[in-house]
């Protein structure tokens, strides 16, 4: 996971546009994003990640940085 990543999407895409690519990806279709990642994996993790952070922002009024942190704490605290 590589927050860089994540804000670049948060900044670029729409919810609606993020969670089409993550239909696409999970149907082993092209999703047509610019998306950073190794692997599909971690571009499926960013996607997941931008979305849930645009979730937060609509939802919370949250601001990008903050919204961030609040995801990679989350992250943390499951694998704790």
């Amino acid at each position: 996971m590589k927050v860089p990543a994540i804000k670049k999407l948060c900044e670029t895409y729409s919810i609606e546009q993020l969670r089409e690519a993550e239909d696409k990806l999970l149907d082993d279709q092209a999703h047509g994003l610019e998306v950073e990642g190794d692997d599909e994996g971690e571009q499926l993790t960013h996607i997941m990640a931008a979305i849930w952070c645009l979730h937060d922002m609509k939802e919370n009024s949250t601001a990008l940085p903050q919204a961030v942190r609040n995801y990679t704490v989350k992250v943390r605290n499951s694998i704790s």
